[in-house]
């Protein structure tokens, strides 16, 4: 070599490497709950950044099978006389399901109207009634078109629905919800129960469950619109509920307006879904707002573990850097070998917690039935950032390792 000539570094990367991982497994215990830290943190970003996209995307699953699927028509109203009341200034035609249906978008619709009772009018299922028994609220009386199980979103639980003909020949049949079968004793229909609205029987031909959009159907007793027109002058239906496609919410609800009263559509009012859930998109966003920062937190802990036991290992092999620095080795190569093993140390807890977050968002959505939501990229990205975690957990110690002078480590070993 010629006078002058620098010495080649002979500690090459491989040798920095193979330095950096001799000691991560000489210790097994310490090794697993050093790991275990950032696999907790990177399972739980993973997770829940995994949880927040599965329950994201079942939140907007919902907004489109309810309310972006609903569009309701009602009368105007207006402010009247001294004390304010408010009074209908349009009204629904009673062919109003079959004109709607007409329009593109639409599914089905059908009229619902509340039948006002009189104040000493009840509904029960004995025909007589009880001084005795204790005063209790009657049940709520509604009329509808026979379209309503499909519009509304009900289902049966028994018997069936009744149809256009018992509406056309106003039948006195009826269809109770299930709670208020149960509080009437009322389980099957075979046995041709009554109910008694206002002492007129009516035959219970169906249970039904469900009702998404109008709950209070299950509470109440739901007959025919030509029953209710003829036993209990039913004058007009209170709304048009209208089930469409997803994002006809716009269409619909100015087209239908025409198609009902054509010469005065200010009669009307409509309450219709946006063409796209920006509602459903705002429930997303602060969901995942919520769950990064819980991931972020756990991520933290991790992280804070990956450095007390670098800074440990330091503490402990204060002897070996000394003997090492006597041997001629740097500042900068003693700093990178416990860099590097924290980078390790951190990519391997990364890797195994993403695994974990996974199986975890995986295993959830299976058990509540949901649809598992995601990102692959999230999983590798999880492997990235322990490595990278490990790497900021370990500046400090590393950098605390290379100022540590040969001699006094020596003296102190």
């Amino acid at each position: 070599m010629k006078p002058g000539a620098k010495h080649a570094d002979r500690f090459t990367f491989q040798d920095l490497v193979a330095e950096a991982t001799a000691d991560i497994g000489s210790r097994p215990a310490r090794l697993v709950m050093t790991i275990l830290g950032t696999v907790l943190g990177i399972a739980s970003l993973v997770a829940t950044i995994g949880f927040a996209q599965t329950a994201a995307a079942q939140i907007a699953s919902q907004f489109n099978g309810a309310a972006s699927t609903q569009v309701v028509v009602t009368p105007a109203e207006a402010k009247s006389g001294s004390a304010n009341k408010s009074v209908a200034t349009g009204r629904l035609p009673w062919d109003a399901p079959d004109r709607v249906s007409l329009l593109a978008g639409v599914e089905s619709a059908s009229l619902v109207g509340e039948v006002e009772l009189a104040e000493n009018e009840t509904i029960t299922a004995v025909p007589v009634n009880d001084p005795s028994a204790p005063a209790s609220a009657s049940p709520r009386l509604f009329a509808s078109s026979s379209e309503l199980l499909d519009t509304a979103g009900g289902e049966l639980v028994t018997g069936r629905f009744f149809d256009t003909g018992h509406d056309g020949r106003a039948d006195r049949v009826a269809v109770i919800g299930t709670r208020l079968a149960e509080e009437m004793g009322i389980n099957r229909v075979d046995s041709q129960p009554s109910v008694f609205v206002a002492g007129v029987a009516y035959a219970v031909i169906g249970i039904v469950d469900g009702f998404e959009r109008k709950s209070e159907l299950l509470d109440a007793v739901i007959v025919p619109i030509g029953a209710a027109r003829a036993d209990f002058g039913l004058a007009a239906p209170s709304e048009l509920d209208i089930r469409i496609v997803v994002g006809a919410g716009p269409q619909v609800a100015e087209q239908s307006v025409l198609a009902l009263q054509p010469d005065a559509p200010d009669t009307l009012k409509t309450q219709a879904p946006s063409g796209s859930s920006d509602l459903s998109q705002s429930v997303q966003a602060d969901v995942n707002v919520v769950f990064l920062i819980l991931g972020v937190i756990a991520l933290l802990a991790g992280g804070l573990g990956i450095a007390n036991v670098t800074l440990l290992g330091v503490m402990e092999r204060v002897g070996e850097i000394g003997l090492r620095r006597a041997l001629g080795a740097t500042r900068r190569q003693i700093g990178a070998q416990f860099m590097v093993e924290s980078i390790v140390i951190g990519f391997i807890g990364g890797l195994i917690g993403s695994a974990l977050g996974v199986l975890a968002v995986v295993a959830v959505a299976v058990v509540q039935g949901w649809t598992p939501v995601t990102d692959p990229l999230i999983a590798v990205a999880g492997a990235v950032l322990g490595a990278l975690v490990g790497w900021g957990s370990g500046w400090y110690p590393a950098r605390r390792a290379a100022r540590i002078e040969p001699v006094a480590a020596l003296r102190g070993a």
